[in-house]
């Protein structure tokens, strides 16, 4: 994998898409403009905004559970990397310290990675075909604000159908 280019992102947040209530997980590269909008599940986006929140429930939710099982293993999770974009559907990548790799979604992956504080990766060409770039405007302390005002602007004007690719 040492030949392929990937970019660092961060999770901007969950959002939902409306009118379709179609939870989206928004990412953004870490030193570039594009943004990765991937449409996930209503309990994978619920794990996320609970994780970028610090929320602890009671009781171990999934992927909280998963990333106790690694802790208690000593498998240490290296980054998270959303490889692939087939079909409408992305594809993802839990990296571990021991050289093994697991596919996963890039929903599940991305919840585990916050709880574990992992860096998240998309390959280029992910970013190539899905990304979004959406210029930085502002600084300061509106920057999210700003961010998340673009952001509802872009899901105004798309659909899942728009990442879909051609046969």
């Amino acid at each position: 994998m040492s030949d392929v280019t990937t970019h660092e992102l961060t999770v901007v947040g969950v959002r939902v898409e409306l009118p379709t209530n179609q939870p989206i997980v928004l990412l953004k590269e870490a030193t570039g403009e594009r943004y990765l909008p991937i449409w996930i599940g209503a309990v994978e986006a619920t794990a996320i905004a609970l994780a970028q929140q610090g929320v602890v429930p009671a009781r171990p939710l999934t992927h909280d559970l998963l990333k106790d099982v690694l802790d208690g293993l000593g498998a240490e999770l290296t980054a998270v990397t959303i490889t692939d974009l087939r079909d409408g559907i992305y594809f993802a990548d839990l990296q571990f310290r021991n050289g093994v790799t697991v596919s996963a979604r890039p929903s599940d992956a991305i919840a585990l990675a916050i709880r574990a504080g992992t860096t998240i990766f998309a390959e280029e060409s992910v970013l190539a075909e899905a990304g979004v770039a959406i210029p930085d405007e502002a600084d300061g302390d509106a920057e999210v604000d700003v961010e998340m005002e673009r952001f509802r602007e872009f899901l105004d004007q798309v659909s899942p159908e728009d990442f879909e690719t051609g046969s």
